[in-house]
């Protein structure tokens, strides 16, 4: 083979190369905007459901899209289109609501037209408490090795969802609320960790969150560390990570 003829290989496979890596970028982001998109968990909200450094793919796909579907939030259309709305007990990623750009994951527990109140550390939707058992303790060591054992509960609502909730503190801030009335077009989150979760009961803080600010519903774990571990500290992983929790579905 002469050497032209060789520089024009090169070049042919070069441009191959490139090729390939664009489609699969090209496929990545499509795949990212409108299927599954990765979140990781950075505080301890949703425990014992997520763990701070549990990584999940969320999708897309399951509520429609609106402008917060896509990077940047980019104002392409307003509402949602292909809208379907969550189910009580959905593990969702949402957009917060005071500045449209944080994110937070949570649980959907209260519907449009719902009213939400918590009375003595009991939820009652629509005037009726939720069954709340309690079930065993959630084990947490703390730096010093010791253990600190938190009460947790299994709630059910009243489409049959089960989940588990913590509630570390009897009659804590937040366990005693007055009735949260759900506007149309919202929904009325909570996080598992009751005592330790910024959620629809603050007002102020998280409130009522439009149905445009839901991003998609967690669907799965597709990695998880310990909290104090870092993730490219590839040669700590097989100390560091959370194996029993890989590919488990969220609920």
């Amino acid at each position: 083979m002469s050497i032209e003829a060789e520089k024009t290989e090169a070049k042919g496979g070069a441009r191959d190369t490139i090729r390939v890596i664009i489609h699969a970028l090209i496929l990545a982001l499509i795949v990212r905007v409108f299927l599954f998109q990765p979140f990781n968990i950075p505080s301890g909200s949703m425990i014992p459901t997520l763990l701070i450094g549990d990584y999940l793919f969320v999708s897309k796909y399951s509520y429609g899209y609106s402008r917060y579907s896509f990077p940047f939030g980019l104002d392409l259309f307003s509402g949602r289109v292909w809208a379907k709305e969550p189910e009580r007990g959905d593990v969702v990623v949402f957009k917060l609501p005071r500045d449209n750009e944080t994110d937070y994951i949570k649980r959907v527990i209260g519907l449009p037209g719902d009213e939400i109140q918590m009375v003595q550390g009991v939820l009652n939707i629509n005037g009726k408490p939720i069954p709340k058992v309690r079930v065993d303790d959630y084990v947490v060591t703390e730096p010093s090795g010791e253990e600190r054992h938190i009460p947790r509960f299994q709630e059910t609502l009243p489409n049959g969802v089960t989940y588990p909730v913590l509630d570390a503190v009897p009659n804590g801030f937040g366990d005693n609320t007055e009735i949260y009335k759900v506007p149309e077009g919202h929904f009325f989150m909570m996080g598992d960790n009751r005592d330790n979760s910024t959620d629809s009961r603050f007002l102020s803080e998280v409130g009522f969150v439009p149905f445009e600010n839901l991003v998609g519903k967690a669907q799965v774990i597709f990695f998880s560390m310990d909290e104090d571990s870092r993730f490219f500290e590839v040669w700590a992983w097989p100390d560091s990570v959370r194996w029993s929790r890989l590919l488990q579905a969220v609920h």
